[in-house]
């Protein structure tokens, strides 16, 4: 009897539409650009389908064909070229090596590149006109992502990360493989039902509603045999894309009844929680009086909306200069990122003393550059930090001392995901009095074990967190808070932020 064939592949990035850096191949290279049989070991976020996958051939007996993968950090529009050559690049490889009983694909979902809305449904369609109507496709998503009609009907089964921080990418490659195998052997015919709920919100799961929320998700899904799988589509606010929004998908075995009835409900349930999702947001001068008033630390402030998982560039300075101007010490910020400042502390050396400028120069609304004598602690070529089994680079890093207050700069745009980051510079992050990460919520699976506090700050507008002034010109004005409907209180309606003068 022949083995079943897999083929799979990456192609991943998140588009923060309105960001001014934009991506090319060079942005793949420096985050995940590996060509067959090159993936390492470990997975990035999105191309835990190849490592999974080599796990299940071995243990299934199966043939697995792996094409390209590439991951980008997020950042703006791809450009066209780099995404129609890495698009047809992994589209030659499977109609070069066909026929194929499975097509396993890693995406994010949030990809937008110059002249294509919807990349993602461009590749899966492409993809379906190859291996003909009767092959499964499957892919994993980022839930923040853009569920589209055109990569409904091109795939046979779509799953998306339920967590937020993403700390069950690997978990969902394992079930992506999972259907696969069913559906292969006979067993399962995968089909899928959408809900839109119109609306567009941020969906951390570390703490209420949407805990239990993704709980009870979980928990039916597990109870329910005909239910393969259940995902939230968060949506991201920053992809100014026809179909941004938030979804409900349901993977059934061939019940696309129970599918739309459980889409639904749930949908009209996470409906009836909106405005009550989102972290409380602090203003600077908040965040630091609440820090400096906990006794015992470290506390965590998240610098949420300059985050590089969002696409900004990472280089805000307002909680920063909210600090020197305090003469705080005992306090660490990672990072800002600025490669001209890196390059001038590498040529200095650790232990230079030097007058340094950096910081925001990508965009308004971050701040002014820092004009301060640094004292240069350490510096590290191609540093990297964790996230749950991966490795994330952050290029070559410098750590400087500003009187009491630590700054690692970094060169290649990453957001905090992990107290390694501090660690891997000599920093023991246990024994600083407050913390200062770019991450949105990312960071708290990592710094909520030793944190008493976490304190989410707005500071700045670096990124578009409040659909009802951003300027879109193309996501619908349909859903919530854009439109509100009639009933809905003011403070309802209006994002955390907002509220609290973020």
């Amino acid at each position: 009897m022949n083995k079943p064939r897999a083929f799979t592949a990456v192609l991943a990035t998140e588009t923060n539409t309105f960001s001014p850096i934009r991506i090319d191949i060079n942005a793949f290279r420096a985050s995940l650009l590996a060509r067959p049989g090159e993936h390492p070991e470990t997975p990035t976020l999105c191309s835990a389908v190849v490592t999974v996958g080599r796990d299940f051939a071995r243990t299934h007996g199966w043939d697995l064909i792996e094409g390209t993968a590439a991951w980008a950090d997020p950042a703006g529009l791809v450009a066209r070229q780099t995404f129609e050559d890495l698009r047809d690049e992994i589209l030659g490889q499977i109609e070069a090596q066909a026929p194929f009983d499975v097509v396993m694909i890693g995406l994010h979902g949030a990809m937008v590149a110059e002249g294509y809305d919807d990349p993602e449904g461009d590749l899966l369609s492409r993809i379906r006109g190859l291996v003909g109507p009767g092959i499964p496709i499957i892919a994993t998503f980022d839930p923040h992502s853009h569920l589209t009609a055109k990569r409904v009907a091109a795939a046979d089964a779509l799953i998306a990360f339920k967590e937020f921080p993403h700390i069950d990418f690997v978990d969902r490659a394992v079930d992506a493989w999972e259907i696969a195998r069913r559906t292969v052997a006979g067993e399962i015919r995968p089909v899928m039902s959408v809900f839109d709920p119109k609306m567009i919100d941020v969906f951390p799961t570390t703490s209420e509603p949407m805990r239990r929320f993704v709980d009870d998700m979980i928990r039916r899904e597990r109870d329910t045999p005909d239910i393969l799988s259940l995902s939230v589509i968060h949506g991201f606010m920053a992809g100014d894309v026809p179909e941004m929004g938030t979804k409900l998908l349901a993977v059934t075995d061939n019940r696309p009844d129970l599918g739309a009835g459980v889409a639904r409900e749930l949908g009209e349930a996470l409906f009836q929680l909106r405005g009550k999702v989102r972290s409380a947001e602090l203003t600077p001068a908040e965040a630091y009086d609440r820090a400096l008033a906990q006794d015992g630390g470290p506390v965590t402030i998240a610098d949420m909306w300059d985050n590089p998982g969002g696409g900004t560039a990472g280089d805000a300075t307002i909680l920063l200069a909210e600090a020197i101007a305090r003469n705080l010490d005992s306090i660490a910020f990672g990072t800002i990122w600025d490669p001209v400042a890196v390059q001038l502390c590498h040529v200095a050396g650790e232990g230079a003393r030097m007058m340094l400028r950096f910081g925001a120069k990508s965009a308004p609304h971050t701040g002014d550059p820092i004009d301060a004598e640094v004292e240069i602690l350490r510096n590290i070529k191609n540093a990297q930090q964790r996230f749950g089994e991966s490795f994330v680079p952050i290029g070559d890093a410098s750590l400087i001392r500003i009187g009491g207050i630590e700054v690692i700069l970094n060169s290649t745009r990453a957001q905090c995901f992990d107290t390694s980051l501090f660690s891997n510079f000599g920093i023991d992050p246990s024994e600083r009095r407050i913390l200062v990460v770019k991450s949105t919520n990312h960071f708290h699976e990592s710094f909520a074990r030793l944190s008493p506090l976490i304190l989410y700050c707005a500071a700045g507008r670096p990124y578009p967190n409040d659909p009802r002034v951003t300027p879109y010109r193309k996501a619908p004005r349909d859903i919530w808070p854009i439109h509100s409907p009639e009933g809905d209180s003011e403070d309802q309606a209006r994002p955390v932020a907002a509220r609290q003068g973020g």
